[in-house]
């Protein structure tokens, strides 16, 4: 097997110096060169023909969003952003994944070569599954749309049961209250952003958990709300779940879905990550089929990882009706294939086709 060829492209000579040994320490990828500015990185994605880059969000002379928009025009290929964590470098972050970047890495503000230290496994991780990723395919789709570092020890891999004990569900208990619960990973800014945009303004509640950092979660719930004729908001603890309104997990909490009486609402839990992830995909469907049952329908999303998976299999057990995402529509087929595997989904759907099945759905309900 061939190893995945890197080009960095950052400002910072610290950056590159830390990523270039982090990325090299991985005996599947090779750095193939580092650019310290867009024209740089250009003439060098010519001459050496890289699988994958690492694009800063933040640079002289042009910034990562300009340059990503020609390459993605000129040159499709996978890109994976080097991010800050700042209100700034959020947006940034989803402007790009806008425009096709495939995922991205949080930079911490301070003590960067530290900080970065902290997430090598992730960031090797992200690097490899992008030269996966067919980025034709997302480009095209867009265009529709808008004509010596060691290897680190990896945190433990927790079940939702750290979080959530599994207990039965009610099948036979009904409210008038339908909700409709997703779950995302890598791609899934893009693809919720699909899904939301063509959700009617009445729709039934919509909790939505995407793994994503906390300084993001609030700044992307507010692009949601833009593009959606549905209220979208970053869920508080006790909010109450509404109609016509979309709550999605902030990047530090779990959200899990209670009932109170015949309401239902969201409750933030900062418990210990499950499956590495904080929020959980699986600890929300996990709340959903305990506390909604059959008047739920659960969604997962492209992602990578099977975080989700296990979850929405116990909603299916309880009753929910339960749809994942194609591959041939994913951006990482790896949540939805792994549902797929469990016998989680009653119907798997190119993204484009999922809105009106879930409508379809509610009215069936």
């Amino acid at each position: 097997m061939s190893k995945v060829k890197v080009i960095i492209v950052d400002d910072s000579a610290l950056v590159r110096q830390v990523l270039s040994e982090i990325l090299s320490a991985d005996p599947d990828i090779e750095v193939v060169g580092v650019a310290q500015d867009p024209y740089i990185a250009r003439e060098k994605i010519k001459q050496l023909n890289p699988d994958v880059i690492t694009l800063d969000v933040e640079m002289p002379k042009m910034d990562g969003v300009t340059f990503l928009s020609n390459l993605m025009r000129l040159r499709p290929m996978p890109v994976v952003m080097i991010s800050s964590l700042t209100e700034k470098g959020a947006d940034i972050t989803l402007q790009a994944l806008e425009l096709g970047a495939v995922d991205f890495v949080s930079k911490p503000k301070i003590d960067v070569s530290a900080g970065l230290d902290e997430y090598a496994h992730e960031i090797r991780d992200k690097v490899k599954n992008a030269a996966r990723i067919k980025v034709n395919a997302i480009s095209d789709r867009l265009v529709r749309k808008r004509s010596g570092i060691e290897s680190l020890e990896v945190d433990p891999k927790l079940s939702a049961d750290a979080v959530l004990s599994r207990r039965k569900g009610n099948k036979r208990f009904k409210t008038t209250d339908k909700i409709i619960a997703i779950g995302a990973s890598t791609g899934g800014t893009e693809a919720i952003r699909e899904v939301l945009e063509t959700m009617p303004p009445d729709a039934p509640g919509i909790v939505i958990s995407q793994h994503i950092p906390a300084a993001f979660s609030g700044p992307f719930a507010k692009r949601m709300d833009a593009a959606s004729a549905m209220t979208v908001y970053e869920a508080t603890d006790g909010q109450q779940i509404l109609p016509g309104h979309v709550y999605i997990a902030p990047g530090s909490h779990h959200l899990i879905v209670e009932r109170s009486g015949a309401r239902y609402i969201c409750r933030l839990n900062d418990g210990s990550p499950v499956n590495r992830h904080k929020p959980s995909v699986d600890v929300m469907f996990r709340s959903v089929a305990q506390n909604v049952g059959p008047n739920a329908i659960g969604v997962l999303l492209t992602g990578m990882g099977d975080d989700g998976a296990r979850g929405l299999l116990e909603m299916k057990e309880n009753g929910a009706a339960t749809v994942i995402q194609d591959e041939n529509s994913s951006v990482v087929w790896g949540m939805p294939g792994e549902a797929a595997k469990l016998g989680a989904a009653d119907t798997e759907l190119p993204l484009d086709r999922i809105t009106a099945k879930l409508m379809a759905l509610v009215k069936s309900q």
